[in-house]
């Protein structure tokens, strides 16, 4: 038996648990939270030491002795001891539940100060070696700020926690590393993750890959397209741009190149298509179901309904820059060529049930009977264990596979079995990033710094709207370098969402969709951008270039927070004659956006400077101005310009944008800066 075998093997026990749980909730989900963060942890720590071993395929003694050889003996032996540190705190703190949360609250014995500390540093460490220095500098700067509080400057200023306070408010109290998020994760996310591993191990990301390629047959830009779609989908289940980008990417990046993109502008394109993934409804990268569960009174429905419309913008505006982008540099390809193996229309028909089914069941358990998240989970995930297994099996049994009956069940087996230990894979540093963002903001909230941050905004803005929001998006992608979506949201929703909502009066869902596209930024965002530095590590990129590449391609991300602001109907969960209007004055203001920024004109250079201008400002006036009128002036000084380009045609951009579309042999000039010869 090999280490990987053994992680498999825990990987379904784990899984069996966590199904169980959502099945019958045979205790208080604070309880299952300890003994769930107990549990991953300890696979993530498996799952490291079979890394360090080259992969964990030997037998398992071979295995154990790479990972602890040459090299490796100190990382090995702190992971052991951290795994032996984990199994006695999260076990301690399970058996004495009752005491700690309820009877004992506030109060701790020596022995469980040190088990805590201890835990702690086991946690630091762990954040340290799933997400860089990065990353931990934010947990240790929080831990900081809530001991050495007497030193921060001005309204930031606080007397200071004690050792004690802190490691009862990360540990002792079944909260901080164990609270409501990593309750969360255990109760509703986990089990999305697993529906995506198995996604993963039963094949559906070729399905996914094909569909794109498919699209190259009627569109100029399709080779491309297929990096837009494919990280799209899958990263709006997996919670991370920037794990997404290195998904997607090691398979789009060079596919790009291949057919003449440049390496900038592949990196680019793959950064923000797994930045997009991220705000697609119905997952939206985890974020939808924490948002649902800060915001009182609505829904997890009402989330995805919210989300529809930006979501929208945002696809449709970076479906056309990229284009624009991508057309004048991709070589002739023959899609077909792209597909080694054809898939026939039979079998082609059969995987998209095979995974349209438990999407189905999703959207109706939600949508129709609106059950409750982990329950709509649970369903989607036991359909998809069963059509993932049961769809081969029938397929042989009729005679339309060349498999056995015996040897599609073999190998459906393998693949579940695979799908579990890719969800915890994932799972994992998911988990590990959100416990430790649960300690900081509970070491947070202790010391006031919400009240503070809501203070210091509103004096730096002097009470105008305009300048708070600008500060907030400011606040917002620098609290979100290199975290992934979940852990970037999350703590922007709770330091900054409450003073655009107590403050300046904003909707809670108009809050708390300017922050969560606000943080997705960050990935952007250079010079950390850490969406970017992994696509354009790819591509064998220059990361500059590359950063300079996504935000062109991503302009109108960067404006949309501030509809939500000035337009809050967008985001109110209600499709009616305001919300909709608002939403096409948006879509038509960013793709204008876009147009002067990447659209290659043919006029002089001062011509060409100021049409980009013009359609960069009234395409930003159209999407934010909070008066119809002057949204109407500019939406028609947008329409005027296009017609004069059309007029002229100096080329004609209503043909590009067909081209685009696939309804049109037009396609963007392949020559010049200007676009023509």
């Amino acid at each position: 038996m090999s280490m990987r075998n053994v992680l498999i093997g825990l990987s379904v026990v784990f899984w069996a648990i966590v199904i169980y749980y959502s099945y019958a909730i045979p205790i208080p989900r604070a309880q299952y939270g300890v003994i769930f963060l107990g549990a991953i942890l300890e696979l993530y720590i498996l799952t490291e030491l079979m890394s360090m071993s080259g992969g964990g395929r030997e037998n398992l003694f071979a295995d154990l002795k790479r990972a602890y050889g040459p090299g490796n003996r100190l990382h090995a032996a702190l992971l052991s001891l951290s795994a032996i540190d984990v199994a006695i705190t999260t076990s301690y703190i399970a058996w004495n539940f009752q005491a700690l949360y309820v009877d004992r609250a506030g109060r701790a014995l020596p022995h469980e100060y040190v088990m805590a500390a201890v835990f702690s540093l086991v946690m630091i460490y762990l954040t340290w070696r799933s997400f860089g220095t990065t990353f931990l500098a934010v947990v240790v700067a929080g831990f900081g700020y809530g001991y050495f509080g007497m030193y921060a400057p001005g309204p930031l200023q606080h007397g200071g926690l004690g050792v004690e306070r802190i490691l009862r408010t990360v540990v002792i109290s079944v909260d901080g590393f164990f609270g409501f998020l990593t309750q969360l994760v255990a109760a509703w996310i986990a089990l999305f993750l697993l529906y995506a591993g198995f996604l993963k191990g039963y094949g559906a990301f070729d399905l996914i890959m094909r569909l794109a390629f498919r699209s190259a047959k009627y569109i100029d830009s399709g080779i491309a397209q297929t990096a837009v779609l494919s990280s799209a989908v899958i990263g709006s289940v997996n919670g991370s741009q920037t794990a997404n980008a290195g998904m997607t990417g090691s398979f789009t990046i060079p596919l790009m190149k291949r057919n003449g993109v440049k390496p900038e502008t592949a990196g680019a394109i793959e950064a923000v298509a797994s930045t997009a993934g991220q705000v697609l409804p119905p997952v939206m990268g985890a974020g939808a179901f924490i948002m649902a569960s800060l915001i009182t009174g609505v829904t997890y429905v009402d989330v995805i309904i919210a989300g529809l419309i930006p979501a929208a913008i945002l696809c449709v505006t970076i479906f056309v820059a990229v284009h624009y982008v991508a057309a004048p540099q991709l070589d002739n390809t023959n899609p077909d060529n792209l597909i080694q193996n054809a898939m026939p229309r039979s079998e082609f028909l059969s995987e998209s049930l095979k995974y349209g089914i438990p999407l189905a069941i999703l959207i109706y358990k939600l949508g129709v009977e609106q059950v409750t998240v982990g329950t709509a989970a649970l369903w989607t995930t036991t359909a998809m264990l069963v059509t993932g297994i049961m769809f081969p099996v029938v397929e042989s049994l009729i005679g339309s596979s060349d498999e056995t009956a015996t040897e599609s069940l073999k190998r459906t087996l393998w693949e579940t079995l695979d799908g579990a230990r890719e969800g915890v894979v994932v799972l994992a540093p998911v988990t590990i990033i959100l416990a430790a963002i649960n300690g900081v903001v509970d070491i947070l909230t202790a010391t006031g710094v919400p009240t503070a941050i809501s203070l210091t905004l509103l004096d730096l803005s002097g009470g105008v709207l305009l300048v708070a929001a600008i500060l907030s998006m400011i606040i917002c992608i620098i609290l979100g370098l290199g975290m992934p979506t979940t852990a970037s949201y999350t703590i922007v929703a709770l330091l900054v969402a409450p003073t655009l909502i107590s403050q300046f009066f904003l909707p809670e869902f108009a809050s708390h969709f300017f922050v969560f596209y606000a943080a997705i930024l960050a990935g952007l965002t250079p010079p950390i951008a850490t969406c970017v530095a992994v696509a354009c590590g790819i591509a064998g990129a220059n990361f500059w270039k590359s950063c300079i590449e996504a935000i062109k391609i991503s302009a109108p991300l960067f404006i949309l927070p501030f509809v939500f602001i000035y337009h809050p109907e967008v985001v109110s969960a209600e499709f009616n004659a305001q919300s909709l209007t608002s939403g096409t004055f948006a879509l038509i203001g960013a793709i204008a956006i876009i147009h002067g920024i990447n659209y290659r004109f043919v006029f002089g250079r001062a011509v060409t400077a100021g049409a980009r201008l013009l359609f960069f400002a009234t395409g930003i006036v159209a999407m934010v101005h909070p008066s119809r009128i002057v949204q109407v002036g500019a939406l028609a000084v947008v329409i005027a310009m296009y017609v004069l380009q059309t007029v002229t045609g100096r080329p004609k951009p209503i043909a590009v944008l067909k081209g685009a579309f696939g309804t049109s042999g037009d396609s963007v000039p392949q020559t010049g800066e200007a676009g023509g010869k």
